[in-house]
């Protein structure tokens, strides 16, 4: 079954840079119309001239700004929310050195952000009385964790939380058609990854965490497959699932 989204819309939250924006891209590719939003002045314009769909501006922790996208897309069929990033300049880190801050807002972002787009789409749908589907992307250290290199539990936290929320909302709606999966990426190359990508110390451990395709860092189209898939008719029979594309992190004892 081919992924052919012609005539269907998703809204992207988190979808001006990055992994939102190939995600973005890919549906655009696939025929699909794309409704985005994104909160990051340095890379909204690029996202702007490089879609063909809706990119409005806003953020994905205040709850009106996911509304307002999504009344503005009209019908949506689909959800991506991809909205979330580092709370270390917020005080996130090891446990003891956690800042009350730095857990607040590291969850906000990551994890509130996502309860607030989840919340909207359903809304949409049961008040529409249709089906729809819903990824959120995740991350490997819900799972896996790297305290040497990757050591933010808040962020590490939120990630987890977001799993469970999506099972939880999955058992949910399934009665309604409503389906919700993760993709739970390993380390990739966004702007959020740039700390690590600096660090020749953080990569050479990468390859060694991520052995395939030789040992490298994800590039954010490694995800559009699995985001596409879940999204389509091809997944319909699948709920409250997360599918790990981590280039083998969660398998290596690196």
């Amino acid at each position: 079954m081919t992924l052919d989204f012609t005539g269907r819309m998703v809204a992207v939250i988190g979808g001006t840079s990055g992994m939102g924006l190939a995600i973005a891209q890919a549906l655009e590719a696939a025929g699909g119309r794309v409704a985005v939003l994104g909160r990051d002045d340095e890379w909204f314009p690029e996202a702007a001239r490089s879609l063909r769909g809706l990119v409005q501006k806003g953020d994905a922790t205040d709850p009106a700004a996911v509304e307002s996208l999504l009344e503005a897309a009209g019908p949506v069929d689909g959800l991506v929310h991809v909205a979330g990033g580092s709370g270390r300049a917020w005080g996130d880190g090891p446990l003891h050195e956690l800042t009350d801050d730095g857990l607040g807002q590291t969850m906000a972002l990551n994890f509130h952000s996502a309860v607030w787009s989840n919340r909207a789409a359903v809304r949409h749908w049961l008040q529409r009385g249709t089906g729809g589907s819903i990824v959120n992307i995740g991350s490997v250290l819900a799972r896996s964790p790297s305290p040497e290199h990757f050591s933010t539990v808040a962020y590490a936290s939120a990630k987890a939380a977001m799993e469970g929320f999506t099972r939880a909302i999955a058992a949910a709606y399934a009665a309604q058609s409503i389906r919700a999966n993760v993709v739970a990426p390993g380390l990739v190359e966004t702007p959020m990854s740039r700390r690590a990508a600096g660090n020749p110390e953080i990569v050479s451990f990468v390859h060694r965490k991520q052995p395939l395709d030789g040992g490298r860092m994800g590039r954010p189209d490694d995800l559009t497959g699995a985001v596409l898939y879940l999204l389509s008719d091809a997944a319909r029979f699948c709920t409250g699932q997360v599918l790990a594309v981590d280039g083998g992190w969660t398998l290596s004892g690196a």
